[in-house]
């Protein structure tokens, strides 16, 4: 069984590794950015307090995160492990896990630190763009599609995300350095943690994954 959690801030491309792995350890990649994502945009009560706090770049609160994440862990296809993407963002909620782990029998094998400098982020996010049919991501530095802001599957007009405007990235690396990066230090005391560089390139990446947990 092999369960992880990745972190690192917004656009070091945790969602594009576990993508890769979940195909090569056949294990779920959740994600709490989609499950916030969906909610958002479900027009509920608690879908329009999502999409607030997630427009000004802050984060949720713990307690409802939580319970998301613990009914997700419950699910059948989490019995050969997971790979939780955005969550634990806080001490709080890394705290939250290890006992949510306890009462499910299992335990963390890695978190999983993924190093991208400011800069980096900033010029990955505001250059990416989805397509709102398909949901296809392109990026129009490193992978941007055959025609001029069109998606090459649905041939409709790409858009960017709120949260990848320039001041709001800015926004959420701050966020998340003074709230998350404590969950890597946490990590790092418990002998959990393993530090990558996430600017080396996706294969390399994925190739140190495998590694870890083989």
């Amino acid at each position: 069984m092999v369960n992880l959690v990745f972190l690192g801030p917004p656009g070091a491309g945790k969602g594009t590794y576990a993508k890769e792995l979940v195909k090569k350890l056949n294990i779920p990649h959740i994600s709490t950015g989609d499950m916030f994502r969906e909610t958002a945009a479900s027009g509920t009560e608690l879908g329009n307090k999502i999409k607030e706090i997630m427009e000004r770049g802050d984060l949720v609160p713990d307690e409802l995160v939580n319970q998301m994440v613990k009914e997700r862990l419950k699910r059948d296809d989490c019995s050969s492990g997971f790979i939780l993407d955005g969550y634990p963002r806080t001490v709080e909620q890394a705290k939250a896990l290890d006992e949510m782990l306890k009462e499910l029998g299992r335990e963390l094998t890695w978190a999983i630190f993924f190093d991208v400098p400011e800069e980096v982020v900033v010029r990955r996010l505001t250059n990416r763009r989805i397509c709102p049919k398909c949901g296809r991501i392109y990026n129009l530095l490193t992978m941007p599609p055959k025609e001029d802001n069109l998606c090459d599957v649905c041939k409709v007009p790409l858009v960017q995300r709120e949260d990848d405007r320039e001041e709001v990235v800015r926004r959420r690396y701050r966020v998340y350095m003074e709230k998350t990066f404590p969950v890597v230090e946490y990590y790092g005391k418990t002998g959990k943690l393993q530090k990558l560089d996430g600017t080396v390139g996706l294969e390399r990446v994925i190739e140190e994954v495998l590694k870890l947990v083989k």
